[in-house]
């Protein structure tokens, strides 16, 4: 298998970054962990990461396979990917950054088959060769309003330094949405936690992004209290889910978001309320069903785009309970008479969570996680796929019997040396595709990880 005759050059990259992040970390980091004082503000960073994702479904029942299928055989996938994240201070409160990332490798089934698909390393293009792509490259303007002076520790995409609590922060550029919206410090991070599409984002944010995940817009931040604001403009992609990004705004997306930040018993929370609104050439599904009717052929969404709009919103929370526990939730709607644009299949969805720590035994630098999801689908929907339809992800060519897809995941990640973190990964999909006719899937994973 690809998966396997290539595994031992991902882990020589991913061992390679490993060295090199602990020679340039080395006695400056140590330094500056034992510094009780502010941290300096940083005039430049550079950070790397090196991600490898194995990842093999067992055989499962599957009577008839369609087009976006998951392959019933029991197969496995490789995914890799390198990236670069500088970054530097133009002038007080300003900063610029440039992610180049080097990727290869292909998702389960070419990335098809599973609305809440299981891996998030795994993007809607896949290559046997590496290829480069520069998926990040914006300005963040962060503009001190007042209020308590707080620190801010140097990370990816992130400058040290300081700021006030209450602040307005522009950021505009290259970019993905996720990266300011629908966030969550338990589920959002397949590099090094859940790995599922529909756990790391809500399901039904169909946010605008081209195949990799990414878009051009801007956003705004308005900090106050215990209360933010954001808003953001983004580019579509010139035809849903594709390669290429529309340049003039012409088919956009515009965001909203709303966060509260509260102690309950003491310990934090946030919840969001986000919403988004669609503009672009859209396919109505009960248009592309009777064009199917008419014709006699399988219902076809490309054949019926026009100038419309799809909106949605959605709910995020995350709340520690304990010392190094802390549980989540997020779920939304979104229009199910007009297809999803960018993400994935989902029109509804709801997923549960938890994430804890490993310092209750012992290994505090161990993260154990279990997480459900249920991703359903409108009426109008469903009859597009029994009529034939394929979406982004999935379309088995008919559906006789649609039901909720359900997924369950389970991992376990393991500080291994440095920088370095090796993770086991378990998922179970019933109903893959919103079909119970096949399944259920049974998928294991093992994720190689390493960041400076």
């Amino acid at each position: 298998m690809y998966w396997a005759e290539h595994k031992f050059d991902r882990v020589a990259t991913l061992l390679a970054a490993s060295v090199l992040s602990g020679a340039l970390v080395g006695p400056a980091a140590a330094e500056a962990v034992q510094e009780a004082s502010p941290p300096p503000t940083q005039s430049w960073a550079l950070h790397a990461q090196a991600t490898v994702v194995e990842q093999a479904t067992f055989a499962f029942r599957s009577p008839y396979r369609g087009p976006n299928s998951l392959d019933p055989g029991t197969r496995g996938k490789e995914t890799a990917d390198v990236t670069l994240y500088a970054g530097v201070r133009a002038w007080p409160g300003l900063e610029v950054w440039i992610n180049p990332e080097l990727d290869q490798g292909f998702g389960l089934s070419n990335t098809l088959g599973v609305a809440g698909f299981p891996s998030g390393e795994a993007y809607k293009v896949g290559m046997a060769k590496p290829y480069f792509r520069l998926q990040r490259l914006f300005v963040r303007q962060t503009i001190d309003l007042g209020g308590e002076r707080e620190n801010v520790d140097a990370d990816l995409n992130q400058l040290g330094g300081s700021r006030t609590a209450d602040r307005l922060v522009i950021t505009a550029g290259k970019l993905g949405v996720p990266d300011i919206f629908d966030t969550n410090s338990y589920a959002h991070d397949p590099r090094g936690d859940f790995l599922n599409w529909s756990l790391i984002d809500s399901g039904s944010f169909d946010y605008a992004a081209d195949a990799w995940g990414y878009t051009v817009g801007a956003a705004a931040e308005w900090y106050v209290g215990r209360w933010t604001l954001r808003g953001g403009v983004f580019n579509l992609s010139k035809v849903p889910n594709s390669e290429h990004l529309e340049y003039d705004f012409s088919q956009f997306q515009g965001v909203a978001e709303i966060e509260e930040r509260h102690q309950l018993g003491g310990r934090p929370g946030k919840l969001k309320i986000t919403g988004f609104l669609s503009r672009g050439r859209m396919g109505a599904f009960a248009d592309a069903v009777a064009l199917s009717q008419a014709t006699g052929q399988p219902a076809d969404i490309a054949a019926v785009r026009r100038y419309r709009s799809r909106d949605g919103v959605s709910f995020n929370l995350e709340q520690e309970v304990a010392d190094g526990v802390g549980v989540f939730a997020h779920g939304g709607v979104a229009g199910g008479n007009v297809e999803p644009y960018e993400f994935s299949d989902i029109d509804r969805t709801l997923a549960v969570g938890a994430s804890i720590k490993g310092g209750r035994w012992g290994r505090a630098n161990d993260t154990i996680g279990l997480a459900g999801v249920v991703n359903e689908i409108s009426g109008a929907h469903e009859r597009f796929l029994a009529a034939g339809g394929t979406g982004i992800l999935v379309g088995d060519g008919r559906l006789p019997h649609a039901g909720p897809e359900q997924i369950l995941e389970t991992y376990y990640d393991f500080a291994a040396y440095g920088p370095a973190h090796i993770s086991v990964d378990y998922q179970v999909v019933n109903h893959p595709a919103y079909n119970r006719d096949r399944g259920p899937v049974s998928v294991v994973a093992a994720r190689l990880h390493a960041q400076f």
